[in-house]
């Protein structure tokens, strides 16, 4: 798995995720039940997966959907 985002956006993990979904590519997203330890807070990002395998596909759909800002660098 690689990391595709990293964010405190939780409108923007949603998006993300349906995007991904309606592509029919598999994400995991990560940390999205700290809010136990932040107090609800949203101070410590999310973290959205993707399979190595669905990388390339991924960063092409968010760029299309003008997300390209959001991605992390591609190591």
């Amino acid at each position: 798995m690689r990391e595709l985002l990293r964010t405190n956006d939780m409108v923007l993990v949603s998006a993300v995720e349906a995007l991904l979904d309606g592509a029919g590519i598999g994400h995991l997203v990560l940390d999205q039940n700290m809010s136990i330890i932040e107090g609800s807070l949203g101070v410590l990002p999310r973290r959205l997966l993707v399979a190595e395998d669905d990388l390339r596909a991924a960063r092409r759909l968010l760029t299309e959907a003008g997300l390209a800002h959001e991605l992390r660098a591609d190591d």
